[in-house]
């Protein structure tokens, strides 16, 4: 055996001594060798980026929302540019079926996992927004936060990261519709309004004397929700009041001529409910919450009771409430009504003068200001009047102290204001000054800048006073403008205001009047001509008989992008 193994080696050796063979061999076990490690290395790479790629997602896209979990807090906003917002992350994930309704939140298991919490959000929202389109704009939405927000947690860059996508989707429901065909086309855009008992809306209007303890509210309730007329201002100025939006656009969609009376030829339902008024008339009565929350329970189960509301479970609904958002969703706090907070309310869309940044279905829209044209030449002349007016004030503030609020930077900027009384005018509005609007209007009418801080919540109608007086705000918070009405104020918050951080000026890092007092004159007439010919005509509702050809008020402007929104819901 030992020979016959010899000879065999010996054979084998023989054919192996032709190079020609030897080198082939060699070639192919290289080559051989070669696929195999580049096959072996090739999915181990793929799969280092699969598994990179999902731990990054998990990571930065933590998509419940840390305010929604944790509800209002100590504070409406969690997070705004670093002043005490305190996270008390909540472990309870009930709110999750609050904020998109029953339909989205049960039964789905993509509910419960992190990064697809909430759910199919093209389907949700009516957008994609994952697009690259969104990539860029959150990119430089994310530079323009740099400079106004230094989140000083992980929680509240989540946070943050929501409520700017959030404002980005609000945004992608801006119609176009005016640029390809005639806006005053009704073609798929019906509006039925539904013929509610009265005690859900003109009832409340009857309480009106003692419904403020300190003011007569009835005068305010003339002229279609108005006010009473301000003569010494000129043709069509009223004395309306801040909360006066409910009976102001129910007297727009009666007479609106998209109006229809068949449900069935319906896109939009409106819902004359005056709940602003509802919660205000029980804000300075001692009542318990069983009465504060019963009309709101009461006129869902009156929808609830309509074929048209459980079609689409109110995706096609829309609610129109003249105060904040916050009066709506009561928390630890006594006062208003939890309507926003109940099941029913999560799919309709609610317009209100102040939204919730985490609900994407709260949509801000301007507060009423003092102005109500009723013609193109109404506009035009205010126009006109506004750019021509010389301003004898550099800057103003319209507003009065909050001794007892120590994060309010009120008292710091009347002090910086009287400081430098030659560039700023300060109007006292708590001896009464402001009770009068002519005040308040010819202040803005002679001043550059507005200063404009926080009150009692982000948002002020002051705001809105001063853009439609041709004046510059000067804004604190971003969420008093910047987070809210992305209808109605462009992206750009540099092309109609200046931001100054609130805690720089609490810290007293910052002096405001020195600050505007280096903006040249040029950049002054450039701001204050995009606010007067751009943006003046959508803030202002105009007059119930309204008749428009060359503008859109910001009633027109709210009704497409209401449309818009439903076509891609619905």
């Amino acid at each position: 055996m030992g020979v016959s193994v010899s000879k065999r080696k010996l054979r084998s050796s023989k054919k192996t001594d032709d190079p020609r063979i030897f080198f082939l061999n060699n070639l192919c076990y290289v080559f051989f060798r070669s696929i195999v490690y580049l096959t072996l290395i090739t999915v181990i790479f793929f799969f280092l980026i699969c598994l990179w790629l999902s731990f990054t997602t998990l990571i930065s896209d933590n998509v419940l929302p840390i305010c929604v979990l944790s509800w209002k807090l100590n504070h409406p906003y969690c997070l705004t540019d670093g002043s005490k917002r305190v996270f008390q992350t909540s472990t309870n994930l009930t709110t999750r079926s609050e904020v998109f309704g029953k339909d989205e939140a049960s039964g789905s298991k993509e509910n419960e996992d992190g990064d697809k919490a909430f759910g199919d959000q093209t389907k949700i929202y009516g957008v994609n927004v994952i697009s690259d389109s969104d990539s860029k704009a959150k990119n430089k939405s994310k530079e323009d936060q740099d400079n106004y927000t230094k989140p000083k947690s992980e929680e509240e860059v989540y946070a943050l990261r929501e409520v700017t996508k959030y404002i980005h989707i609000q945004r992608s429901w801006i119609s176009t519709r005016r640029k390809v065909e005639n806006p005053r086309s009704c073609e798929g855009k019906g509006v039925y309004v539904y013929d509610l008992p009265s005690k859900f809306n003109r009832d409340l209007l009857v309480d009106c004397i003692d419904m403020v303890p300190w003011t007569n509210m009835c005068k305010f309730f003339k002229n279609d929700g108005f006010g009473e007329p301000i003569e010494n201002l000129g043709q069509g100025w009223f004395r309306t009041h801040q909360y006066a939006l409910e009976p102001i656009l129910h007297s727009r969609v009666l007479k609106h001529p998209c109006r229809v009376y068949k449900e069935s030829q319906a896109k939009i339902f409106y819902v004359p409910f005056y709940g602003g008024f509802d919660v205000l008339r029980w804000h300075f009565k001692n009542v318990s919450n069983d009465v504060k929350d019963r009309l709101a329970i009461e006129i869902l189960e009156w929808l609830g009771s309509k074929e048209s509301w459980k079609r689409n479970a109110g995706k096609d609904h829309v609610f129109v409430l003249g105060k904040i958002s916050w009066d709506f969703r009561r928390n630890k706090f006594q006062w208003g009504s939890r309507f926003l907070d109940l099941q029913e309310m999560q799919n309709p869309t609610k317009l209100l003068i102040e939204r919730h940044p985490w609900e994407v279905n709260d949509i801000a829209i301007p507060h009423p200001t003092y102005f109500h044209p009723k013609t193109d030449y109404d506009i035009t002349s205010w126009q006109n009047k506004m750019i021509s007016k010389p301003r004898r004030n550099l800057i103003s503030f319209a507003g009065g102290a909050r001794p007892g609020n120590p994060n309010s930077i009120r008292s710091t900027l009347i002090e910086q204001c009287t400081l430098f009384s030659d560039q700023c005018r300060f109007l006292n509005c708590s001896d009464g000054s402001c009770d009068q609007p002519e005040n308040v209007i010819k202040l803005f009418q002679d001043s550059e800048f507005c200063m404009q801080p926080p009150g009692d919540s982000p948002t002020r109608k002051s705001v809105f006073d001063s853009l439609i007086s041709g004046c510059i705000p000067v804004i604190f918070d971003p969420y008093t403008a910047y987070y809210q009405y992305s209808w109605h104020l462009p992206e750009d918050h540099k092309r109609y205001s200046v931001y100054v951080n609130q805690e720089d000026v609490k810290e007293k890092r910052v002096n405001v009047v020195e600050k505007l007092m280096a903006k040249t004159i040029r950049e002054r007439e450039v701001m204050r001509s995009y606010i007067v010919h751009h943006l003046l005509p959508g803030l202002v509702y105009g007059d119930s008989n309204a008749k428009f050809d060359r503008f859109r008020d910001a009633f027109d402007i709210t009704f497409d992008n209401l449309i818009e929104k439903i076509n891609k819901l619905v």
